[in-house]
This record gives C-alpha cells, sequence and structure tokens, in this order.
C-alpha cells in the first residue's frame, strides 16, 4: 500500500499496477532518452573526423570519377589512333601483301622455268646414264669375255699376239715385217722386223705370265706371296731363256730380240718388284717392253728404216738429181732463146709504130692543102717528098 497526498493506494489495485508501470516505463524511456542525448552529443564529436575523412573520400571518389573521365577520353582517343593504326598497317600490308605475291609469282614463273630446264637436263643425263650404263653392260660382258679369254693359254698367247700385231702395223709400213716368220732353226717368231745390217732382222714374241701374276696380287700371307713372287720370277726366267735361244742367230737375226708383254700391269710389276729379272733379260739380250715401250721402240725402228732406204735410194737420188740438173739447163736455154725472140718482136714492133706514125703526120699534111685558092695561071706546086722508111 501506497500512501500520497493523504490518499492510500493499495499495490493490488490494477489501475495502481497499471499506473506505476507506466511511470516506470516512461521513467525508463526518458532515463533511455537522456542517454541517447548523451551519447548523441559524444557520437557527434566522434563522427566529426569520419564526417571529414568522408568528404575527402567524396573528394577523392570525385577526382576518381575525373580521371575516370580523362581516362576514358584519352582510352577514346587511344582507340581511334589504335583504328588508324590498324588501317594503315593494314593498308601497308596489303600492299606489301601484293608486292610479295607479284614478287612470289615472278619468282615461281622463273623457278618454273629452271625447273623445267633442270628437269629438261636432268632427263638429258638420265639418258646419257641410260647409255652409259648400256655401255658398262656392254663392257661388263665384254670384260666377262676377256676374263674367258686370258684364263686359257691357248687365247691368252692369240690375245697378245694380236695386240703385237696391231701395235706393229700402226708403228711400221706394212712391208717392213713380218708376222709368224719361220727361221732357219724352225722356230717361228711372233713378228720379224726386217731392220737393214746392223743391227739385223730382230725378233719379237709375246709373253704373258698372267697366272703368277694374280696369284702374286691375290696373295693373302707372306707365304703365298713369296710362292707367287718364286712362280713369277721361274716364269719369266723361262721365256727369257727361250725368246734367246729361238730367236737369236748368228748371221741371220739381229743380236738381240723383244718380249712383248701385252699387260702394262705386269710389265710395272717387274721394273718395280723384279729389277732382277730385267737385268738377266739385258744379259741375255732380250729386252722386255710393254705395248707402250713397244710402240716407241718401234717408232725407233721406222726411222732406221726410214734412213736405210733412203741411203739405199741414195744413187737414184743423184740420178734423178743430174737428170733435173740438165731440165733445168735446158729450161735455161729456151727461156733465153724466147727471151731473144720477145726482143726481136718488140724492136719489130717499135719500127712498126715510128712507120705508122710518119704516115698518119703525112695523112694529115694532105689533109691541110686547099686547093681551091690556087690562081689558074700558077703553076702546079712541086710534091717535095720526105725521105724516110716505108
Amino acid at each position: 500500500m501506497i500512501q500520497i497526498g493523504g490518499q492510500t493506494y493499495h499495490l493490488s489495485d490494477p489501475l495502481v499496477l497499471i499506473v506505476l508501470v507506466g511511470s516506470g516505463i516512461s521513467l525508463l524511456v526518458l532515463i533511455l532518452l537522456v542517454m541517447a542525448v548523451v551519447r548523441a552529443g559524444r557520437a557527434s564529436k566522434m563522427t566529426e573526423p569520419l564526417i571529414y575523412q568522408m568528404n575527402q573520400l567524396g573528394q577523392r571518389v570525385q577526382m576518381l570519377s575525373d580521371g575516370q573521365q580523362q581516362l576514358a577520353g584519352g582510352l577514346t582517343h587511344v582507340s581511334e589512333a589504335q583504328a588508324a593504326s590498324q588501317t594503315n598497317m593494314l593498308k601497308l600490308m596489303e600492299t606489301r601483301l601484293q608486292t610479295v605475291t607479284e614478287q612470289m609469282n615472278v619468282n615461281l614463273q622463273g623457278s618454273a622455268q629452271r625447273t623445267a630446264k633442270s628437269l629438261g637436263e636432268l632427263q638429258q643425263r638420265l639418258q646419257t646414264i641410260d647409255k652409259a650404263q648400256a655401255n658398262i653392260e656392254k663392257l661388263s660382258g665384254d670384260v666377262l669375255s676377256l676374263q674367258d679369254i686370258l684364263s686359257n693359254k691357248q687365247t691368252r698367247g692369240a690375245f697378245g699376239e694380236i695386240q703385237l700385231n696391231d701395235i706393229v702395223h700402226k708403228a711400221l709400213p706394212r712391208d717392213s715385217y713380218t708376222m709368224q716368220a719361220t727361221l732357219s732353226n724352225g722356230k717361228r717368231a711372233d713378228c720379224l722386223i726386217h731392220l737393214p745390217n746392223p743391227p739385223g732382222p730382230i725378233a719379237i714374241d709375246s709373253k704373258f705370265p698372267l697366272e703368277p701374276y694374280e696369284a702374286l696380287r691375290n696373295a693373302q700371307n707372306d707365304w703365298e706371296l713369296n710362292e707367287a713372287a718364286r712362280a713369277l720370277r721361274t716364269a719369266v726366267k723361262t721365256h727369257i731363256k727361250a725368246i734367246s735361244e729361238k730367236y737369236i742367230l748368228d748371221g741371220e737375226t739381229a743380236d738381240g730380240a723383244l718380249m712383248f708383254l701385252p699387260s702394262e700391269a705386269v710389265y710395272a710389276e717387274l721394273h718395280a718388284n723384279f729389277p732382277e729379272l730385267v737385268r738377266e733379260g739385258f744379259a741375255a739380250r732380250v729386252w722386255i717392253v710393254s705395248p707402250t715401250t713397244c710402240m716407241a721402240t718401234l717408232n725407233t725402228m721406222r726411222a732406221i728404216l726410214k734412213d736405210a732406204r733412203m741411203r739405199e735410194q741414195a744413187g737414184a737420188i743423184r740420178k734423178e738429181l743430174s737428170a733435173l740438173f740438165a731440165d733445168v739447163d735446158r729450161l735455161g736455154t729456151r727461156v733465153e732463146n724466147l727471151d731473144r725472140h720477145f726482143h726481136q718482136a718488140s724492136k719489130d714492133i717499135s719500127e712498126i709504130k715510128i712507120s705508122a706514125e710518119k704516115a698518119g703526120r703525112r695523112a694529115k699534111r694532105l689533109d691541110n692543102f686547099d686547093f681551091e685558092e690556087l690562081a689558074p695561071d700558077e703553076p702546079p706546086a712541086q710534091v717535095v717528098t720526105l725521105p724516110g722508111r716505108d
């Protein structure tokens, strides 16, 4: 119970409770308002820096907006400049592309022409290669045939004789040698050169020690090499001895003979690695020759034959020279006679010319006479005859 102003109020009274609650609420609201005002004052003080910062932020935002506008303008300008640059670049690229295209067309045309020319030349070369291949195949067949020929001693001997015959035929006159000539001892030389005395006829015999030479070339070890060398020495010595005994005859042939080797390789092998065989041939008066050296030797013999024939024909030459001198003397006499005839004829022509000139002068004087001017009673003029030759 509460007593106010002489009145007493009970707390159980609902109205009193409502009034009390309302008063408490009002008091509470008032207190809250006071606190809010106090806090608002404090907040206003606290918000002044915030407001300042907000103002600064607004200014910065404005500056950012202005910068953005400027940036937008700059970007627009840059975009326009870039567009113009791209346009110019495209035009330049189109021009250069057109120039490059034209140059490429020219180059392609030139390349096409050069390629066509190269293809033509390549085709010609291929044809040449085909012909060469055919020749090589033919040559291979010939080589195989040559190997077949050289594998047999008889055919190999015939090969050497044919080669010797060809060389002698090219180097010497036909009447200066005899192929397969038979000597007084019954032996037959492959070729006999009819040289004058001295030295006299000289025999040439063809030999071809192929088997020992091939064995020497194909040797795989020292034993095979020594055996092949021994076989080659034996073969060459046998040939030298046979030629010396068969084709060197006193009073019939020259004091020496030639052994013809139809292979330059065998000849080079003998002179390079078997000089004792060459010296043995010299000692036996048998000179070993190859196709090349045989041609040189035969050319020397040709000069000897020519000199001998000149000496043989010296008498005939002197006789012909005497006849030639007589003919020249007779020709000189006849030229002198002809010169005298020409001189006499020239003199006669000169005298005829003088007579013709005199006759012309007389005719001219007669033509100049004027017979009408002569008086009829005057005596006729006496004609004086001028002395001269008719």
